[in-house]
């Protein structure tokens, strides 16, 4: 990392940055790019050298329909033996039909290899509140030998609240169980702008199963909240889990660090110490910038200027995990 100042970037311009370590010893990087219109795919043997690491754009989004707009927040994750990238698309015909989707590598090099659409991810049978309405940032992990998908998604429209919920996994692409609402914004720091819960992240620690998330609109209000359950608990059930109070990572006046979030979590390269990967700006007031907008946007400059989701200058960051006496997960710059 760069020994000069640990909160300097490490990949500039990718939000939502997720950084998966693979049983090759390979880091493999993805994240939003400015354009919001591709999946982008790197991999180095350091953190560090993400940065510099050459790119492979592996798939772009269609000209009109579903995946035509607005691709955010991939994920890559190695399931039973297969390389699979999860990630949110709207249309361009509806542009905040945000909906989470899937791609399957043909081959074991996720950089060179073909990728495959499998389609929306898929409810459980009988499930019909799972993805009818804005969802995004899906996530996958494993606890007592069931795998689970935790996703963010608003119920009733654009400007109502964005939940977070939490289901076991049948098969990478599909739902076992109905979905089980994890948190919703109950605190103020959760409702700036937005009342926002999104970007679910899972860490473990003696015994424990934390799930981070990142709150509020996405300018310098951005943080992370914390949920914590026992890993041998019920994860589908409310009374398994407990909120932080407060964020446990929000925006440093003095270290000129704005809006952190969305973040991912890895480890280093001696495979033992855990890092958190996450986004954010080097000022405080986000200007949209015209020329990361598509072709496919008409609305008038002043608008796109205006707009926080157009700047595109939320890096790419690491911060090493602490946790204190009681293991719990400690998050400082």
């Amino acid at each position: 990392m760069d020994t000069t100042d640990k909160n300097a970037p490490f990949v500039e311009q990718r939000a939502d940055p997720f950084v998966y370590k693979h049983t090759d010893g390979y880091y493999y990087f993805t994240g939003s790019v400015p354009t919001y219109d591709r999946i982008e795919l790197r991999k180095a043997k350091t953190i560090e050298d993400l940065k510099n690491a050459q790119t492979f754009d592996v798939w772009f989004k269609h000209e009109t329909g579903p995946m035509s707009r607005h691709i955010w927040a991939p994920e890559i994750h190695y399931l039973d033996g297969k390389w699979y990238v999860y990630f949110a698309a709207s249309e361009e015909e509806d542009i905040w039909k945000l909906r989470p989707y899937v791609l399957e590598c043909t081959g074991q090099d996720p950089l060179k290899d073909e990728w495959i659409e499998l389609g929306m991810m898929q409810a459980a049978d009988g499930d019909e509140k799972s993805f009818i309405d804005f969802s995004l940032d899906g996530t996958v992990f494993e606890n007592k030998g069931k795998r689970y998908f935790c996703w963010a998604e608003k119920t009733g429209g654009q400007f109502a609240a964005s939940n977070l919920y939490l289901a076991e996994m049948e098969s990478p692409i599909k739902l076992k169980t109905v979905q089980f609402m994890l948190t919703t914004p109950d605190y103020d720091w959760e409702r700036v702008d937005f009342w926002v819960n999104e970007g679910p992240a899972v860490i473990k620690n003696k015994g424990k199963i934390y799930i981070t998330f990142s709150a509020s609109a996405t300018g310098a209000c951005y943080c992370m909240g914390m949920m914590e359950a026992d890993e041998n608990a019920d994860l589908l059930d409310r009374n398994s889990w407990k909120k932080s109070r407060y964020p446990i990572l929000e925006t440093d006046y003095e270290k000129k660090i704005y809006g952190p979030g969305h973040n991912c979590f890895t480890v280093a390269e001696d495979d033992v110490t855990p890092l958190c990967i996450y986004h954010a700006r080097d000022y405080e007031k986000a200007v949209g910038d015209p020329a990361v907008v598509t072709a496919s946007d008409k609305r008038p400059l002043e608008e796109i200027i205006e707009d926080p989701l157009y700047d595109p200058n939320r890096h790419a960051r690491v911060i090493e995990v602490k946790f204190d006496v009681d293991g719990k997960p400690i998050f400082e710059f």
